[in-house]
């Protein structure tokens, strides 16, 4: 763990952390600041490329790819995002032949706590979606579930791993038909009552912002953690 804490980090907020729930990027970085974390955040950071990729603007997204490697070719990457998570590590590859050194939260934060760098009691009963691009596409269903189960009960939901519904918001789907993308979240919702959980967690803003419900506490990974870690919602980053 100490020699991947000497690496130049480098915080890729995403665009969702960015504009639409920056609530994961402080809870995300309350922990790197209390687990002592060296890192930075570029403050013209850009999107990774993602949503022209899935929407099918492949020239416009070689070219926004093209411009983040020149920020960040040589540095390790750490996302909240799934949507960037598989971006980065399969797309930027195919398309530029380039491997960027990627890694989710979800995996710090399991390395942290095996680590010892992180202490987190909780008796919380939660059941966790697996977001489309960090499961079937990049096959992470572990370090958010040995993360989770360290802190309370874990209890899943019927459908799972592999065979986990979509949120609804993947591949423009959000954008061009919300009304769709909202009966596919309220589905999931539905999977997530099920299960007599407290909690939602999943381990993407993009799932969390199509998932929320009035019915369920939907959170990311990061602010659970934040919050059993006793850091307030206002505490200072550096």
């Amino acid at each position: 763990m100490e020699g991947e804490r000497k690496l130049d980090l480098i915080y890729f907020r995403g665009c969702m952390g960015r504009e639409r729930v920056p609530e994961v990027v402080r809870a995300t970085r309350q922990i790197l600041d209390h687990a002592g974390v060296s890192y930075s955040i570029l403050e013209d950071e850009e999107c990774c490329g993602s949503v022209l990729l899935r929407t099918g603007f492949l020239e416009d997204a070689k070219e926004q790819i093209n411009e983040n490697l020149n920020l960040f070719s040589d540095s390790r990457l750490l996302v909240s995002c799934a949507g960037c998570y598989r971006t980065f590590k399969i797309d930027y590859p195919r398309l530029f032949n380039v491997k960027v050194d990627v890694v989710h939260s979800s995996q710090l934060f399991y390395q942290l706590l095996e680590a010892g760098e992180i202490q987190i009691k909780g008796d919380l009963k939660v059941t966790y979606h697996d977001p489309c691009h960090l499961g079937r596409h990049c096959g992470e269903y572990d370090a958010p579930r040995k993360v989770l189960e360290a802190i309370g009960t874990l209890v899943e939901m019927e459908d799972h791993h592999m065979n986990a519904q979509c949120c609804g918001a993947g591949g423009g789907v959000k954008s061009a038909y919300p009304h769709i993308a909202e009966k596919v979240g309220q589905e999931r919702i539905k999977q997530a009552l099920n299960t007599g959980a407290d909690i939602l967690c999943t381990t993407c803003p993009f799932c969390k912002y199509n998932l929320k419900s009035h019915r369920m506490k939907v959170m990311d990974i990061s602010e659970i953690i934040a919050d059993l870690m006793g850091v307030p919602r206002s505490a200072k980053i550096n």
